[in-house]
Order: C-alpha cells, then structure tokens, then sequence
C-alpha cells in the first residue's frame, strides 16, 4: 500500500482495461441517465450521436472501477474531495476498451491534519485508439506512513 510519503510529482500510475459493452451502457442509461441515444440503439439514430452512446456518468463511474483496481494502491482507499475541470470530449462506444492513465500533478502535506496529505491527479481516460474519453483532475486525500 501506498502511503503520501511514497508519491512523487509527476509519477504515473496506469490501470487494468475495461471493454463496454451495449448492453452495459443500456443498463447504466435506464437506471441513471434515460435518454434515447443511452438506452436504445434504434431510438438513438436520429440523434447527434447517431448511435448508442454510455453517458458521461457512466464513463466517469467506470473510471473510478478501474482506478481503484489499478496500480495506485492506497493505503485507506481513494478518498476524494472533489474533482476539478471533468469533461468528455468524444463519446465512449460499445465495444471500446477503457484504461486511466493518473499522474501526480500535486503534493500537499496538509499540517493542519493529522496523518494526511492532499494530492491533486490528472485523470485521462482513453479507449482502444489511444483517444482521450473522459479528463478530469481529481483532489484526493492520503494517509501518511505511522510513525
């Protein structure tokens, strides 16, 4: 397990993949985001997308799974204080496969609390290709080494 002391700035730590599949994005779009070009191939044509898409949401949860199964293990788990700047820039499809690559883009000890540090990740979720899905820079809070 990870510890704040271990982490260095600019360090990458990349994650397992994930393929999507349609029936993934149709069970996530009808429980959380129902729209047409979420939960129906057909339904989706006449849309801007033109075909069934996952939802951002759905991406975004799907990152957080493979964070949290990649090689950043922390100690005490991935415990957020919010995430900065989120966006999708193109649509995740059925059949891509999805991995995160994170780095360290800061390091705060945090004194005022005691045995945790603050460090901000650049997040950046890419399919297959190597395109970017999803980015996003997420606050975190680690735990210090014990004395």
């Amino acid at each position: 397990m990870l510890y704040f002391e271990d982490l260095k700035l600019g360090e990458k730590f990349n994650t397992p993949e994930h393929t999507v599949t349609a029936e993934e994005i149709i069970a996530f779009g009808r429980q959380f985001d129902p729209q047409p070009f979420h939960t129906d191939a057909e339904a989706a044509k006449p849309t801007l997308f033109g075909r069934l898409v996952a939802s951002g949401w759905h991406t975004a949860a799907l990152s957080m799974g493979l964070m949290v199964r990649g090689e950043m293990r922390l100690d005490g788990g991935v415990i957020g204080q919010g995430v900065d700047g989120l966006r999708w820039p193109r649509p995740v499809l059925p059949g891509d496969t999805l991995r995160v690559v994170m780095e360290i883009t800061e390091l705060n000890p945090e004194p005022s609390r005691t045995g945790r540090g603050k460090i901000k990740l650049h997040c950046r979720t890419l399919n297959q290709e190597g395109r970017v899905v999803q980015e996003m820079t997420a606050n975190l809070l680690i735990g210090r080494r014990p004395a």
